[in-house]
This record gives structure tokens, sequence and C-alpha cells, in this order.
């Protein structure tokens, strides 16, 4: 049976194509499946795709999270699903308090689209449990608010339970702790501000991404290759 994967599409959503060929190249079935649908079709894991959900008026995810489908996926979540936030997705995760923080603008106000390095802190967690721990992926950035920040409590809480899975090898946006993606308690929600879809080729100035999305998929119970 297909390994089915919900990427979520808002209104401003630009990245839920480039999500879906990714899981397409790596095995797994997508479906797009719009904000406004309550149901999310029997998904074996759900990625919420970067953009600017309803123009990141307010701010960015604050609409998003009283859409309709935010339900099924925080029931989805809460039973151990594997749930992935992409750019404005981990802003639409933190909105809908899925995972602690907020990002907000980044340092020196600046957007930045740029390739970035990160550095694996954690391999226990959907995105991460294929790579390495301490490797170096390289993989493009492209926000105004990916700035990471949070309560002293919360940044050690994140430290203490390993919940860093991914760090700026050079901080491009002023996140506290160099963090570029964190997972909840349970280890199935993780939101990164990256874009390891746009980093799925060679022709695209690298293929890490693909040991993310194969963690995603393999979360969702899709063998990966060995």
């Amino acid at each position: 049976m297909a390994t089915k994967v919900a990427v979520i599409q808002f209104p401003g959503t630009n990245c839920e194509f480039d999500v879906a060929e990714v899981v397409s190249s790596l095995g797994g079935e997508p479906q797009i499946v719009f904000h406004d649908d309550s149901s999310l079709h029997g998904a074996d894991a759900v990625i919420i795709a970067g953009g600017f959900a309803h123009g990141d008026y307010l701010r960015p995810g604050a609409i998003a999270r009283f859409s309709p489908v935010m339900e099924p996926i925080r029931s989805f979540a809460n039973d151990g699903g594997p749930v992935v936030g992409i750019c404005n997705g981990f802003q639409v995760l933190t909105e809908a308090r899925l995972l602690p923080g907020a990002l907000q603008k980044n340092a020196h106000l600046k957007f930045k689209c740029q390739m970035v390095d990160l550095r694996v802190d954690s391999t226990n967690s959907v995105l991460t449990s294929e790579a390495e721990l301490g490797q170096v992926v390289r993989m493009p950035i492209n926000h105004f608010e990916g700035n990471y920040t949070c309560s002293s409590e919360t940044l050690a809480e994140l430290q203490s339970e390993d919940r860093v899975v991914l760090r700026y090898v050079d901080n491009p946006n002023g996140s506290i702790d160099d963090i570029a993606g964190i997972c909840n308690e349970g280890r199935n929600v993780v939101g990164l501000m990256p874009h390891p879809e746009r980093a799925s080729h060679e022709l695209l100035g690298s293929n890490d991404g693909l040991v993310l999305m194969q963690s995603v998929l393999a979360a969702a119970g899709l063998a990966v290759p060995v």
C-alpha cells in the first residue's frame, strides 16, 4: 500500500508542488490538501509547505492556525503521526502551539535568500532519523521572519531534551542558539526554516535535503533504500 503524505496548501502557499514532487520521487504518494478541508484523507504523514499563508497578514501563520485543516492535523499529531512544517509551515506550527516559541523578523531586518549549512544535532526525530549525528547538510533559506525565539525556560527545555534537531553553522538570521529546526516532546512534530525540498537534486545546487525527506517517509512507514 502506498505511503500517503498530505501536503497542506493555504492561500499563498508556494512550495506545495515542490514538496509533492520530492515525495513522489522517493516513492511516496503526495496528496495536496487545501486549508478548508476537515480531513487528511488517511494520510500517513503531513507536510505543511512553505510560502506566505494568507499573505502573512497579521503575523506569518497567525491566520492559518484557524483553518479547518488544523484540527485534523492537531489530532494526527497528538496520536503520534509525523508532521513537518517547512518555513511558513514552521511558523504555522508555532502559531498553532504544536511547537513552542515563535519566528520573528530576521536580524538587521533583511530578507534572506541564500544557501546555508546546517548541522544535524539530533537524529531522534521524524525529520532527521535517517541522517547522521553531526552531519552537515546544505540547503536554501528564503524568509524574512525566520529568526527563532523563545523564553529562556523553553530554550533550556529544548536543549536538555535534545529537541534542537538542526542548527545553522553560520547563523544567517539571528535565531537564538543558532536554531534552524526543533521538535516537540513526542519527537513527531518538527519545524524548520530551510527548504529540504529545494535541495533535492544536484542540478538545484544540492541534494542534501533528500535525507530529511527520506526520514519523514520512513517515519510514515515507507522503507528507505539501503
